[in-house]
């Protein structure tokens, strides 16, 4: 009987140590705080997104109150011949 446990424990103990390595891997790579994260990244994304919308919306009112109508009023003005 005292082999039999002899030979259960030899075949246990390298499961063992299998087992609390991958415990061990595992609690490391849960409590891991390195890197970047899928919500940092999208956080990112849509202040770009939000941002760049805001720049195009403020280029678009510059260009079609204050720069388009000068600019049409000076081309005509160019090619006006008769004045």
């Amino acid at each position: 009987m005292t082999q039999f446990i002899k030979k259960v424990k030899n075949r246990i103990s390298p499961l063992r140590t299998k087992v609390n390595t991958a415990c061990l891997r595992g609690r490391r790579i849960l409590s891991d705080t390195r890197g970047e994260g899928y919500i940092d990244t999208a956080v990112k994304i849509l202040i770009c997104v939000v941002l760049g919308a805001l720049l195009l919306a403020g280029l678009y009112t510059l260009f079609g109150e204050t720069v388009l109508p000068t600019l049409t009023q000076r081309i005509k003005e160019m090619f006006n011949y008769a004045g």
